[in-house]
């Protein structure tokens, strides 16, 4: 390994490092080795794997730190790779000269107001691990083209922006995994565009991502994609988490407008624990999702909200309040202009919702399914149908067994609704009848009230 200090760096944080570094990054043996110190720097470090060969910066068990004293990235790593993870994409020198490059346990600290940590620009096989980034812009930003991302054990932390950013990029096969990414203002991980695919994000802390200044979509994963593609995501095994007075939402996905919405799609959210947010999960002009088995509590405005969604399954997840209520929130499911969602065997407790809607409220739908929830002291609706068409509510059991009773009807139906069906419902403790549905709005079968 090429040794810093012997290539003239100080380390005390004082100086400017960056020439002694470059040096060895260029002259060395391809190994920076960081050993304890603060090393500042002004200008980004070039990793160029297509002049140099294979390359990698390694701290000292943790004991080093690079100070980003100026704009742009601490370290800056360009390959050429042009093709896919197919092994016949591959020109010879990216595995001869640029495969996995590694930065690992060491510190990046931000000391200017466009200082980023890292960025990957046409990489293969990069590997990130045991690192601390922490007061830059941006925590890791992947450019251009990249393939086969490791980013693990590591922590993100107080970033002006965002943890880990996609920025408008040709993006496939990522995991990140065992890590914290905690109060960045904009976003925990976020991707803006781009072509991406097959991204794992499992087993992370990610909580407390809010506060930018600026109008902007806020999260702990936010997935922007106006004009792109957000393809095969897993999101499984994670807390997110945040304030409840913190806009945006645990997981926002947002694709391009268009009827059916494909660019969003084969979104797995599955085994998370998320809370306290204005909302949990919001998906805007998607199709093809999974959310199933996690624990939310906390929204704000709402659990779950899905706008223009299509082919989606919400089963098997807790919908709650916290022990100790302190504050009101709604929760609860919303469906607004959605097709063929599948709503079935959640737990929804204590949701509060506005006067006009439900615990889950479905607007503007048609072939929704409904079926086997368990809804308990919500108010004032469990279920709601507004002007949908085509919906069946089945198997569910609304229950309200306060010694106050809150919910007003157990199911309704109103607007311009019609073609629905209800059946095999049961229902306890309503203050007005179970079932409120107009002649034409619904047909009911076997229902059940208790006393």
């Amino acid at each position: 390994m090429s040794r810093a200090k012997d290539f003239g760096a100080t380390g005390d944080g004082i100086s400017d490092d960056w020439e002694a570094l470059q040096h060895a990054i260029d002259d060395g043996d391809g190994s920076l080795e960081l050993t304890k110190g603060s090393y500042r720097i002004t200008k980004p470090l070039l990793l160029d794997t297509t002049k140099h060969g294979y390359l990698s910066i390694v701290g000292k068990h943790g004991t080093a730190r690079l100070i980003m004293d100026g704009p742009g990235p601490a370290v800056r790593v360009l390959g050429s790779h042009k093709g896919t993870a197919t092994p016949s994409s591959f020109q010879p020198q990216t595995w001869e000269k640029e495969r996995m490059p590694i930065l690992a346990s060491f510190e990046i600290l931000g000391k200017h107001p466009q200082a980023d940590g890292i960025e990957l620009v046409r990489t293969m096989q990069p590997t990130l691990q045991n690192l601390l980034i922490r007061r830059c812009r941006v925590g890791v930003r992947l450019s251009e083209r990249n393939r086969n991302l490791l980013l693990t054990a590591s922590h993100i932390y107080d970033c002006h922006d965002t943890g880990v950013l996609f920025d408008n990029c040709n993006l496939h096969q990522v995991i990140i995994s065992a890590n914290h990414i905690s109060y960045c203002k904009r976003a925990g991980i976020r991707q803006f565009n781009g072509d991406v695919h097959n991204i794992q994000i499992t087993g992370n802390d990610i909580e407390y991502n809010s506060g930018s200044p600026e109008e902007v979509t806020t999260g702990e994963i936010v997935l922007e994609a106006p004009e792109a593609i957000i393809s095969e995501y897993t999101i499984t095994g994670n807390t997110l988490q945040a304030t409840l007075d913190a806009k945006g939402a645990n997981v926002v996905v947002i694709g391009c407008e268009q009827d059916p919405p494909t660019a969003v799609r084969l979104v797995t959210i599955t085994g998370n624990v998320l809370g306290s947010r204005e909302r949990n999960i919001v998906v805007r002009h998607g199709s093809r999702l999974a959310i199933t088995g996690n624990t939310i509590y906390g929204g704000t405005l709402g659990n779950i909200d899905l706008q223009a969604t299509t082919d989606t399954a919400l089963t098997g997840n807790t919908l709650v309040t916290r022990p100790l209520r302190t504050s009101v929130t709604a929760d609860g499911i919303r469906i607004h202009g959605s097709r063929r969602i599948q709503i079935a065997n959640n737990v929804i407790y204590d949701a509060q919702v506005g006067a006009t809607e439900a615990a889950v409220q479905v607007e503007a739908s048609e072939q929704i399914s409904v079926q086997a929830n368990q809804l308990s002291n919500v108010q004032p609706c469990g279920i709601q149908l507004l002007d949908s068409v085509r919906c069946h509510i089945s198997g569910n059991s609304i229950i309200d067994d306060r010694d106050t009773k809150m919910l007003q009807h157990a199911i309704r139906v109103a607007g311009q609704s019609q073609d629905n069906l209800i059946d095999g419902n049961v229902s306890s403790g309503t203050k007005d009848v179970a079932i409120q549905a107009a002649e034409g709005q619904a047909k009911q079968t076997n229902n059940t009230q208790w006393p």
